[in-house]
């Protein structure tokens, strides 16, 4: 290989070594401690995850770093870097035509026979794996800087957001597959951070750059960080096929059947769940963090709620609905949809808007949950196919449908008698006075629909979204006036 240049220490061929500092104590082999500079502890972060290192068992063919004694064989027209950490003693290595291995402290190659040690095997030599495999849009290879025990991120939000600082942690090898065009804030590789697009753009067309990103996207910087209190939109709506796509692939490209009938997909993820959505509208005193600690401290802590995700962002509100163009979207993800915590939960959350609304900085709220769990379970509140309503239900719709079998010969002899005529014409024409009125409907009587009740101003709720079976709605009213003066 040939000798690179920029990064802090010495390439190397297979013959050489160099000092890239000291390793970590006790550190394990794949996992990688990071640091953020002070710029980042205050904005979000998100990690790279995977590396391209020689001791990282998950690289190798044989799920197994090579064996002392081995043959070691790299992919001959891939373009990769790859650090060593540990000295290994190997039998023959057949390099790639283009890449750089780097060197730790202490780390170097020996020779030695093939089949010397006796835990290794003289069959087919240790492959290292596709370095080009790792996409920047596959949520799995992601970790957030902010992550807490209970929440999680949807789909789109895992992978790096336009306000985001991303970071690809110093002590390790990568190698990152592009599409489309990516932006983001900053971008923090082999001890540098990018702010500016020049300096990242000259970075990307270096050889170290070559070495570590590829494929036809543009990775570019520059965003603002978010200074909004109430969120920003992550703004990886463009870029959501490819994260469903990277995130699938190991699925064959399907979703798994969600355990629940009327399933919910909340913006930004991917496949269906079981839960229930809370969509908040927020208002001038609103403030995303401090309501995502509430979550935590108040909610999410009882035992009730135990096993519950959720997941807090902002995000598009839907084209149909009125008033912003974002709102606050809470995700209440179960497991055991058969538990109703997650309904319980929303109903709570509305609970809670209605009472504090005003302290919160929350205008208005709405809810919509996923149905029954499927294989005839039910969640609290919720009737089940097995339940008795349901075979009550079904009784009458047999009923029902014997009778119209039962009449439909009669029909068609009257019919064909001459004893039976109807027209559109004779069935609208008003009915004698004194003529019977036939069947009485009590759903459509008009004393019964007098009673029901009235419906409010459309400027004083939410329309409810139609994707799940159960809707509850709260207003704050002390916003609902200024709303409909705004209105008129």
């Amino acid at each position: 290989m040939r000798p690179g240049c920029d990064p802090p220490g010495r390439r190397a061929s297979l013959s050489g070594s160099s000092n890239l500092g000291e390793r970590t104590s006790g550190q394990e082999q794949g996992a990688h401690s990071v640091a953020p500079s002070p710029a980042l502890t205050h904005a979000a972060y998100k990690v790279w995850v995977p590396n391209t290192d020689f001791d990282a068992a998950a690289n190798w063919s044989q799920n197994r770093t090579p064996c002392a004694g081995g043959a070691v064989l790299f992919p001959a027209d891939k373009l990769v870097s790859v650090l060593v950490r540990h000295g290994h003693a190997i039998s023959d290595m057949l390099l790639p035509l283009d890449g750089e291995l780097v060197l730790a402290s202490g780390a170097g190659f020996s020779a030695s026979d093939a089949g010397s040690h006796p835990d290794c095997s003289t069959g087919a030599p240790a492959l290292f794996r596709d370095p080009d495999r790792f996409s920047w849009h596959d949520p799995h290879l992601w970790r957030s800087g902010d992550e807490a025990r209970g929440l999680f991120l949807v789909d789109a939000d895992r992978v790096p957001c336009h306000h985001d600082d991303v970071v690809f942690p110093p002590d390790a090898s990568f190698r990152v597959g592009l599409a489309g065009a990516v932006r983001v804030r900053s971008v923090s590789a082999l001890g540098q951070t990018f702010t500016r697009a020049e300096d990242l753009a000259a970075f990307l067309a270096s050889r170290a750059g070559r070495l570590r990103f590829h494929g036809p996207g543009a990775l570019s910087v520059g965003a603002e960080a978010c200074a909004d209190p109430s969120g920003c939109v992550c703004g990886n709506a463009e870029a959501q096929p490819w994260i469903c796509a990277a995130l699938l692939r190991p699925l064959g490209g399907r979703c798994p059947r969600a355990a629940c009938h009327d399933a919910l997909r909340p913006e930004g993820q991917c496949c269906d769940l079981c839960g229930a959505v809370v969509s908040l509208t927020p208002g001038p005193a609103f403030e995303l963090e401090r309501y995502r600690e509430r979550l935590l401290d108040t909610f999410l802590a009882s035992p009730q709620y135990q096993g519950l995700q959720v997941a807090v962002s902002k995000v598009p509100r839907s084209p149909q609905l009125r008033e912003a163009d974002t709102e606050i979207q809470v995700v209440l993800a179960e497991p055991r949809p058969e538990t109703g915590a997650a309904a319980r939960l929303a109903r709570a959350l509305l609970a809670d808007v209605a009472e504090h609304g005003e302290a919160l900085g929350v205008l208005a709220a709405a809810m919509r949950e996923s149905g029954a769990p499927v294989g005839g379970g039910s969640a609290a509140g919720l009737d089940g196919p097995g339940s008795s309503a349901g075979l009550v239900g079904g009784a009458v719709a047999a009923a029902l449908l014997l009778a119209l079998l039962a009449l439909l010969p009669a029909v068609l002899l009257l019919r064909r008698a001459g004893r039976l005529r109807w027209s559109w014409r004779e069935q609208a024409a008003p009915a004698p006075a004194g003529a019977p009125l036939g069947f009485h409907n009590p759903v459509f009587d008009a004393a019964a629909s007098e009673e029901l009740p009235t419906a409010r101003p459309p400027s004083l709720f939410l329309k409810a979204d139609t994707g799940g079976t159960s809707h509850s709605y709260f207003i704050n009213p002390l916003f609902a006036g200024a709303e409909a003066e705004a209105e008129a």
